[in-house]
């Protein structure tokens, strides 16, 4: 007996492994379950491969083992079984109900099928079961025997009568080899006494056929993504909308074009709400997964895509002549790995002590230069061969560039969120690269460096998944200026889970210490691209408890636009900023067109954003980044092209041998180095500016190139590192003063022109300014004898000398110059410092440069022959 398709619409409450609390799912109107073309439509069952054996094997299988009982209930039924089973109790249409149990014993599945009494009637005597086994097209059934075929070429239906048993109760039960599964059977019932054939057939209360899967249990809601059950079980759960339908793919083999097996989800008994979800046991023999989701749209059915959940995910291996739909990614069925986290204790430094390297993980290493082994270079384990490179800079936080895997637009641009990129790993295996992320973290951790990462939430890669997933969820159609198709609505309930669930994921496992968060404006959007006054996303991450103690920054850079954008950004306290406004004021003041209240801001610890609750260690300051001008080419170029970096080129453009110019682009680098660690706030240093690499004037993200190691070991290489790894020794010698969590107070700073008057505040053609910074004994930490003087620090943009006046030193103190930037190497800075020798004295100032001088004791003093002061010009006052 041939059948039409079957609808899988179907009323059932199921007593989840004998559960009694029951889940009531709601039926939906006939005939509205889509479906999805799939490859297991009209394949014999003779021809699948389950367990790797040959095709001929498997046909004897078939003959031998796909037997069918219809047995009589006994004591012994699968109802009064102590195990937990499936039971599934269905509405007929006729007003009665029937219970279906399923189990599985002895490598078996039985499946019981029983009318209860309410059904039974002398009408509708010898009941018979019409019932077919299908998987992921309810019209295709899977053949139970070579034999047995319709006319049309496709598998009849079964008929198995119901046998009353001694109890009084009607069931049929049936036999099934756990090789079979997981299969979905559907069936009706219809009576051989009556002759009219709409009277005789009895469906549920919808009038479509039952269906119970078997080998496939419902599953759970959450949590989303692959999870492994203590039953032995792996549950799949994936959330969407827009999905008519879902189908379960599974692979054996990753380089096979189609997958080996696919499931279509029942949406009445594997949907809850929005969230898909399966259970399937754990030792079928599969190896990855993905999803067919079909929605309104024709066509995106096709698409296999990745669970946007996955935590392990590999790369397909891509096939001649393959098909434009194959993934490029599938969910591996395997657990993360776990790792021993023994012995390692993060350093959890006070924000206000950090500085931070930025790096991307493949340039970083990738240079022959390195001298790394070809699997090393460019990976995590690169860096853990490097961390002493962070040592020798006195670095001790690191910044990765985004690691999340990304396509051809480049990092910025994610395809997927929970998982490292295997480009990441020495083998590209994806266990492999997650072990050396936690291993470079554990390793930099026991160094006492923290590890943040770039993370980018607010858009994805042009194919990535999540759109096809469920397009009206998590992404935004245009809005106010992001008409963009690949823009994520961060706010809305299931794309702000998903966030909080992946930083959740890194920290737990990986153990990560911070994130920075690219395009952050854009987190303060709705759905129509408003501005939100309390944008749920940024507030939930603020009061997360998992997410407490890690630090959180904002960095407004778009990476669309190639642009930053300024908003007054929420923060309760928690979240810190990528101070844009540090960079654009110091380099403005550094070519001599900024005011000096700008640079006062900004050294200060920009009160103007960080003073509503938070403090100077809230401020991420920068010079150079990763998209725009590197800090040698901020000194070297400055044509209309690269107008908007705010950059100068010392007076030719490009590559010189005008000594002149060097000497000048030389001191406007040291210049930027001094006011980033000297300002209040946490310094952010970018790969490569340390040994001066350029890019040739270029600002474009994909024109940077990877470290040359080679560069570190020229003349301004060694120079400028021992220069920034004294700086970054001085903020921790005077920690009192350049690295406080509050704000400094007004008795504290003093404002002075270069002759001890007040600065010219309003003054737009004044290019000089200087203050001195008055330790503060009371904030203290040590013995007095221990306190540090006094710091005076002069900033000279013009293109002239100034004689400047250095204030009285606090009593019993002497002067020592620190840095001066126009003074050649090794002498422009001094850790000890030279002592100067009168009291009240003037200094000449070279011009664009800058000074630094620390009040030291007199006790201290060596005024041996060999030591050097200072002989400055009696001008005073």
């Amino acid at each position: 007996m041939a059948t039409s398709p079957i609808q899988l619409a179907v009323h059932s409450r199921l007593w989840s492994y004998g559960s009694r609390e029951s889940t009531k799912l709601v039926p939906a109107p006939p005939g509205n379950r889509g479906t999805v073309v799939c490859s297991l439509r009209k394949l014999e069952l003779e021809e699948m491969n389950f367990s790797g054996i040959g095709r001929k094997n498997d046909q004897e299988v078939s003959r031998k083992t796909h037997r069918l009982k219809a047995l009589s209930a006994s004591g012994s039924s699968l109802v009064q079984t102590a195990k937990r089973v499936p039971t599934y109790l269905f509405r007929t249409d006729t007003g009665g109900q029937v219970k279906v149990l399923v189990e599985k014993t002895n490598g078996k599945y039985k499946v019981l099928v029983e009318v209860l009494p309410l059904e039974l009637s002398d009408a509708y005597a010898e009941l018979v079961m019409v019932w077919g086994l299908f998987r992921s097209d309810a019209s295709c059934f899977m053949p139970l025997d070579q034999n047995r075929r319709g006319a049309d070429g496709k598998s009849s239906t079964v008929e198995t009568p119901f046998v009353k048993g001694p109890s009084g109760k009607v069931t049929v039960e049936l036999d099934f080899e756990a090789s079979l599964a997981p299969f979905y059977i559907s069936f009706y019932m219809k009576s051989q006494l009556v002759s009219d054939i709409g009277s005789s057939e009895i469906r549920n209360h919808r009038n479509t056929n039952f269906v119970v899967p078997v080998g496939l249990s419902s599953g759970h809601p959450a949590p989303l993504g692959l999870s492994f059950q203590p039953d032995g079980s792996m549950n799949f759960a994936l959330s969407s909308r827009c999905a008519k339908s879902v189908v379960l793919c599974l692979y054996n083999d990753i380089s096979v074009e189609k997958p080996s097996l696919e499931i279509d989800l029942d949406p009445y008994i594997n949907r809850s709400g929005d969230i898909w979800h399966a259970a399937l046991d754990c030792s079928l023999p599969f190896k990855t997964y993905g999803y067919r989701c079909k929605a309104a749209t024709s066509g995106e059915g096709e698409l296999i895509l990745l669970d946007p959940y996955a935590k392990v995910i590999r790369s397909v291996i891509p096939c001649q002549g393959g098909s434009e739909i194959r993934p490029k990614y599938l969910g591996e069925l395997c657990q993360e790995p776990g790792y021993d986290w023994s012995g390692e204790v993060r350093p959890s430094l006070p924000m206000e002590k950090l500085v931070i390297y930025r790096l991307n993980v493949t340039q970083f290493t990738k240079d022959k230069s390195s001298k790394l082994p070809d699997d090393l270079a460019g990976t995590f384990s690169g860096i853990s061969e490097k961390w002493h490179h962070f040592k020798d800079l006195g670095v001790n936080a690191m910044l990765l560039e985004p690691i999340f895997p990304f396509e051809e637009q480049g990092p910025y641009f994610p395809w997927h969120f929970f998982s490292p990129g295997n480009m990441y790993g020495r083998s590209g295996d994806p266990l492999s690269v997650i072990k050396s992320m936690k291993d470079m973290v554990k390793k930099l951790h026991a160094n006492g460096i923290e590890v943040f990462l770039e993370v980018v939430f607010t858009h994805t890669a042009e194919d990535a998944p999540l759109k096809h997933v469920d397009n009206s969820s998590y992404c935004i159609k245009g809005g106010q200026d992001r008409n963009i198709q690949n823009a994520l609505n961060c706010n809305y309930p299931i794309v702000q889970q998903m966030i909080l669930d992946c930083l959740r994921h890194w920290v737990i496992e990986f153990h990560i210490d911070g994130f920075v968060f690219v395009n952050a404006s854009s987190l303060l959007r709705g759905f129509h691209g408003e501005i939100l006054s309390r944008p749920p996303l940024v507030e939930a991450i603020a009061f997360d408890p998992i997410l407490s103690n890690v630090k959180m920054i904002a960095d407004s850079w778009d990476p669309v636009a190639n642009d930053s954008k300024e908003n007054l950004f929420p923060h309760w306290r928690r979240w810190a900023e990528m101070n844009m406004r540090f960079c654009d004021d110091i380099r403005d003041f550094l070519r001599g067109e900024g005011r000096l209240s700008n640079l006062a801001t900004r050294l200060c610890g920009s009160g103007d954003i960080f003073s509503g609750g938070r403090g100077p260690a809230f401020s991420f300051n920068y010079i150079a980044r990763n998209s725009g001008l590197t800090l040698v080419d901020l000194v070297s170029f400055g044509s209309s092209e690269v107008a908007s970096e705010l950059s100068w080129n010392c007076g030719e453009e490009g590559a010189t041998t005008n000594n002149i110019v060097l000497e000048r682009r030389l001191k406007q680098v040291r210049n930027f180095l001094f006011i980033l660690f000297i300002s209040l706030g946490v310094p952010v240093l970018n790969m490569g500016d340390e040994c001066g690499q350029s890019t040739g004037g270029s600002p474009a993200y994909d024109a940077r190139k990877s470290l040359d190691w080679n560069i570190l070991k020229t003349g301004f290489g060694i120079q400028t590192t021992q220069f920034i790894s004294f700086l970054t020794s001085l903020r921790m010698r005077r920690s009192d003063i350049l690295q406080k969590r509050t704000f400094l107070k007004e008795e504290n700073i003093q404002w002075h022109g270069s002759d001890q008057s007040p600065p010219k505040w309003d003054d737009p053609s004044s290019k000089f300014l200087a203050m001195t910074l008055k330790a503060d004994v009371l904030d203290s930490q040590t013995l007095v004898s221990d306190i540090g003087g006094d710091l005076f620090v002069a900033f000279n943009s013009a293109g002239d000398s100034e004689s400047v006046i250095l204030p009285p030193p606090p009593t019993g103190m002497v002067w020592h110059r620190l840095v001066d930037t126009a003074l050649p190497f090794p002498g422009f800075f001094d850790e000890k410092g030279t002592p100067v020798e009168d009291g009240l004295v003037a200094y000449e100032m070279k011009s664009h440069s800058c000074l630094l001088f620390d009040a030291q004791r007199l006790a201290e003093i060596d005024f041996s022959k060999e030591t050097k002061h200072i002989r400055l010009s009696s001008k005073r006052q």
